[in-house]
């Protein structure tokens, strides 16, 4: 039976902040970490202008959140004119890497930026120029040597290998939208990928027709040698557009995550409903266990 992730009770977690101009219309799609004592929670938001910035919150346990009252990061460059979107967090040798996608009217692309502190941060611009291309997360630690990192050439899933985490290569498709399937429109990474002893856990959205189109969520798991080994891919989806505030909103009929984080005996998938709010969605390890031996 495939694994289905369940809506914290507490959800949405927070929703846009009508005083802060910048966040006032939406806040979604948020990449989360937890160092060992606090989470960490980078979130999307637009304002009137509809320009997308990126907000900053803390939290102790995952679940109640203190959010900086600015963005921490916003559109610098010509090539982010239109935004700053969808960031996925990754920690690698002491620094946490931002892949996000810069949006102008010239190119929507992967760019990275590192931060040890999510509050400075350094631009490394652009890594994969290929346009339109999002949905970037960075594997947490090299794999045969090279840093490995997913991206969506659409409707697809794809890999990329780099030396240094800037100059990527090496563009490998690994996954498909099925036929006749939940995910048959497109499909894209979720949060970082997890290690885990069977392989690494991706948790993914895919993209379905209906009258709209439907954003639902679902995991695969990868070979840890040979990442473009799909072992094995939800059937059906982990999670889907149910409650109201997911199905009516910026975008109606989205469930959208960036991040999953391992914390103690689960698993915390944060995610965007409707392009309006930020919620909480768990599973236990157990669960998943139970899935990858049947």
């Amino acid at each position: 039976m495939d694994p289905i992730l369940k809506r914290h009770s507490l959800s949405p977690l927070f929703a846009p902040n009508p005083m802060h101009l910048w966040e006032s219309k939406y806040v979604f799609n948020p990449a989360v970490v937890y160092d060992g004592e606090l989470f960490h929670m980078l979130y999307r938001a637009q304002g009137a202008d509809m320009v997308s910035r990126m907000g900053y919150a803390v939290s102790t346990d995952g679940i109640k959140w203190n959010r900086m009252e600015n963005p921490v990061f916003e559109p610098k460059e010509n090539n982010e004119m239109y935004g700053v979107e969808d960031p996925r967090l990754t920690h690698i040798d002491g620094k946490y890497y931002m892949t996000y996608t810069a949006y102008s009217p010239e190119n929507i692309s992967i760019a990275l930026a590192s931060t040890q502190n999510f509050i400075t941060w350094k631009r490394h611009g652009i890594v994969i120029p290929e346009s339109p291309n999002k949905d970037a997360a960075i594997f947490p630690e090299k794999i045969n040597g090279k840093y490995v990192m997913f991206h969506r050439l659409e409707p697809d899933m794809w890999l990329a290998y780099s030396d240094d985490l800037i100059k990527w290569n090496n563009y490998t498709k690994i996954a498909s939208p099925r036929k006749n399937s939940w995910d048959n429109v497109k499909i894209g990474v979720g949060g970082t990928p997890i290690k885990t002893e069977y392989g690494w856990l991706v948790l993914y959205h895919g993209v379905g027709e209906g009258p709209r189109l439907i954003y639902r969520l679902g995991f695969m798991l990868l070979d840890l040698n040979d990442p473009t080994k799909i072992l094995k891919r939800s059937e059906t989806p982990c999670l889907e557009p149910k409650e109201t505030w997911e199905k009516f909103g910026g975008v109606p009929s989205v469930v959208f995550s960036d991040a999953i984080v391992e914390y103690k005996d689960q698993y915390y998938v944060y995610y965007g409903g409707a392009d309006n709010y930020i919620a909480l969605a768990t599973i236990t390890k157990k669960e998943i266990k139970n899935w990858i031996e049947n």
